[in-house]
């Protein structure tokens, strides 16, 4: 294994998120601010506790895997679609870089951006709310592994597009959308039929949830399910991607 390459690419992604410090690390962390300030201080003050705990330690693993999803898919999907925009991408198949390398180097990256900014959202939460984690071994691990599959989803978006709006479509109206309709400010409890059976087809439901136990102890189905769909979840994007590196599909045309 190319281990100069993959540290190389790697180092590469991951100082290109400091030389944009605003957009890439301070953007999200205002803005989650802001939604704790909102929801958490101004409605959480008017809504009772949520299965045990106040409303705003409820929204803490919410707003976390919010950031998470949409930050892994952009930081790795930009990752990949840059060099395919500036022909940047032929140097790096000529070069003795495998696939194993390319993923450590771009998805890695991502996933470390990733992981930077959940934990200076943890820190900044303690600023609003008081909240505590049940489980933190479970919750460091989980986190990891979402940011990993979305990391993975990301660099196959990357792929995919072929201009920047297709870039943008995936995160902003699909992505974003379900996540806040996917139990991110509220429990599925507290929704009424039919729309509680229509959010279990809602996939970040399930993901929601399972950082949410982590966080709190508590979930709306069996734990296990949310974990076993985002191993499966993860395991769907390798075989992508390999069939991609395999094919050559959209990086050697």
């Amino acid at each position: 294994m190319n281990l100069r390459g993959a540290i190389a690419i790697f180092n590469n992604e991951v100082m290109r998120a400091f030389r944009t410090i605003y957009g890439s690390i301070i953007s999200p962390v205002l803005t989650t601010s802001l939604y704790f300030i909102v929801f958490g201080a101004a409605i959480g003050g008017r809504i009772n506790e949520i299965g045990g705990v106040s409303y705003g330690a409820f929204i803490v693993p919410g707003l976390l895997m919010l950031t998470l999803l949409s930050e892994s898919t952009s930081n790795a999907s930009f990752g990949i679609y840059m060099p395919r925009f500036t022909g940047a991408i032929y140097e790096l198949l000529s070069a003795p870089v495998g696939v194993v390398e390319t993923l450590i180097g771009f998805v890695g990256a991502a996933a470390a951006k990733s992981l930077i900014l959940a934990s200076i959202i943890l820190l900044t939460a303690k600023l609003f709310v008081d909240y505590e984690i049940a489980h933190p071994l479970l919750a460091i691990g989980y986190i990891l592994l979402v940011s990993a599959s979305f990391s993975l989803f990301g660099f196959i978006l990357g792929i995919w597009a072929d201009g920047w709006e297709r870039l943008q479509i995936v995160p902003l109206l699909i992505l974003t959308p379900l996540t806040f309709l996917g139990g991110t400010f509220y429990s599925l409890e507290m929704l009424g039929e039919p729309w509680r059976t229509i959010a279990m087809f809602n996939p970040i439901v399930y993901l929601v949830n399972g950082l949410r136990w982590t966080f709190t102890g508590t979930s709306d189905f069996d734990i296990w399910l949310s974990f076993g769909m985002t191993i499966g979840f993860l395991a769907l994007c390798v075989a992508i991607i390999s069939v991609i590196f395999v094919t050559g599909w959209r990086l050697r045309d």
